[in-house]
């Protein structure tokens, strides 16, 4: 049974039946005047097929069906409201304003006889005490006026991106004609590099070859030059050694040393006991070989400090120094140690050094040109006496395997500028330009938006930066991802992500949505979260008219 309200009476009924009258006759003046497509109250015409007053109204929903003089009857009968278009009795109904001569217009069915003029036509509010005067035609005029802007706008964009499809059309082929080329380029480049480093190889191996017999000399020389300073430094060494046994029994003993003021580390006018022992290591006395492996290196620094010939470092500390100890003519044992050790080293650095001729052969080429440009003739005379370094032979395979090397390096070069431009030509062929190639002209180009603090760049399918106005480095905003648009159209906003951390925070990234305009630009800019852009892009590209625009008018205007 429909009726549940505790009030529902003899009488209420009777004012329903005549509720239901009033409803008919209103719903057959609005059908008169309004259209010839019978519909009721809050009904669009692509909905009125749904209501067939001579029949049973079935809800949207399925779930029931009702007899049509119970539609608009200001109750709700079925659970999707559609039963109640024109009245405000289903929570979730929907009212339509027709608004003839301007456009339709889709309200909540609570706004109806609420007071409130919601339609310019006034149908909303068709039975309640609101003053609502029908203003459609001064909205639609100045609607239809902004509509023809944009429609001439849209047509002149569009215009506009055919002939930016047609170029990005034609640049994609021109593309693709380079990249064909560039493959037979490569396999050349291939060839040419392959046939180099083919002769480099034969010229280097006669090179090494007459080389071979040079590399032994010079191998003698640094080696005889090394055993020659080792045996110095035995023989210094064993004069120190002869020097410090004051009783020639062929040891040192640590109160021989104690004699010794050299060694006087902290420089308190005697040799303790300790300091003496450091140059022992674990041995209670040093015999010469002792002597050689272990007390020399330690004793070195000291006697060099006695005559001048070495200077302690100079340690950083965080009170002036007092005291003899504070003195820059003392040495501790660790400087001692280190001076030991960097010794050695010194003599493996100055035979490696040897080993680097090629470095040593230009840099003794550059002196010998500045030597050359600052001679008389005289001297350059005697210059060109002197014995050549290698014998003409070998000169002229020297210069041959400098020539293939040369060579071989120009073909690997010319190679990988080919490989590299292949790479770019390809990264671009697999970009997505739109659907007809409209926005591949933007490719290459960037386009800039300042506002009070900051200028920022937008390089489609690059990258977006933003620069502050009063000087700096760019910061990068995010580089060229995907297009992210509605499932429509998804050519209607891009992304660039990954761009530079923000401080303590995510990586920045820069939404672009995309207008239609006539020119290519960045019309505003706004960071509506944290590290995260939007720009407004009006381009061309996005502009497409629809046929029989500017003729198609509003639905039930």
């Amino acid at each position: 049974m429909r009726g549940s309200q505790s009030n529902r009476t003899v009488v209420f009924g009777c004012r329903k039946m005549y509720l239901h009258l009033f409803t008919f006759i209103l719903i057959e003046l609005h059908l008169s005047r309004s259209s010839e497509i019978l519909r009721p109250r809050g009904v669009s015409i692509s909905k009125a097929s749904l209501y067939v007053p001579d029949k049973d109204f079935t809800c949207f929903d399925g779930s029931r069906s009702i007899p049509f003089a119970h539609v608009n009857d200001d109750y709700c009968d079925c659970q999707d409201g559609s039963d109640e278009p024109g009245t405000p009795a289903c929570p979730n109904g929907t009212f339509h304003c027709t608004n003839a001569g301007h456009r339709p217009l889709n309200i909540p069915s609570s706004r109806v006889n609420d007071g409130i003029c919601d339609c310019c036509d006034t149908s909303d509010e068709y039975v309640s005490q609101a003053t609502c005067v029908n203003n459609c035609n001064e909205l639609g005029k100045a609607a239809r006026v902004e509509a023809q802007k944009l429609a001439k706008l849209t047509k002149l964009g569009s215009e506009m991106r055919i002939q930016l499809s047609k170029k990005g059309k034609q640049l994609k082929q021109e593309k693709k004609e380079r990249l064909e080329q560039l493959e037979k380029d490569k396999e050349e480049a291939e060839g040419v590099k392959k046939e180099k480093e083919l002769l480099k190889t034969a010229a280097e191996e006669l090179e090494n070859k007459a080389l071979e017999k040079y590399r032994k000399i010079e191998e003698e020389v640094k080696q005889r030059q090394v055993e020659e300073e080792r045996k110095a430094s035995e023989q210094e060494a064993f004069e120190h050694f002869h020097r410090l046994d004051s009783n020639q029994d062929g040891k040192i003993d640590i109160s021989e040393l104690q004699t010794q003021q050299t060694f006087d580390q902290n420089k308190d006018g005697v040799v303790s006991e300790d300091e003496a022992k450091f140059f022992f290591d674990s041995h209670d006395e040093l015999t010469w070989e002792d002597f050689l492996a272990t007390g020399w290196p330690r004793m070195k620094p000291f006697l060099m400090l006695d005559k001048g010939l070495f200077k302690p470092p100079v340690r950083e500390t965080s009170e002036e120094p007092t005291g003899p100890q504070g003195g820059h003519d003392a040495i501790s044992q660790d400087d001692a140690a280190e001076f030991s050790s960097e010794g050695d080293e010194a003599e493996d650095k100055h035979y490696e050094e040897g080993q680097d001729g090629d470095l040593q052969e230009e840099e003794e080429e550059e002196e010998e040109e500045e030597e050359e440009e600052e001679t008389g003739p005289e001297e350059e005379a005697e210059k060109t006496e002197e014995t050549p370094k290698y014998d003409e032979e070998t000169q002229q395979l020297i210069d041959e395997g400098s020539k293939a090397r040369s060579e071989f390096e120009e073909a690997d070069r010319a190679l990988r500028d080919v490989q590299r431009e292949i790479r770019q030509i390809q990264e671009s062929l697999d970009k997505d330009y739109g659907a007809e190639e409209e926005f591949a002209p933007l490719d290459g180009e960037c386009f800039e938006y300042t506002d009070l603090e900051y200028t920022y760049k937008l390089c489609p399918f690059d990258q977006v930066t933003q620069r502050p106005k009063s000087g700096g480095a760019d910061t990068r905003l995010g580089t060229w991802g995907n297009w992210i648009g509605p499932e429509d159209n998804k050519y209607l906003e891009m992304l660039y992500d990954k761009g530079q951390s923000c401080w303590n925070g995510p990586q920045r990234s820069t939404k672009v949505k995309m207008r239609c305009g006539t020119e290519n630009a960045v019309t505003s800019v706004s960071e509506p979260n944290r590290c995260e852009y939007v720009f407004e892009f009006v381009t061309p590209s996005v502009c497409q008219a629809v046929e029989g625009t500017e003729a198609q008018g509003h639905d039930e205007l």
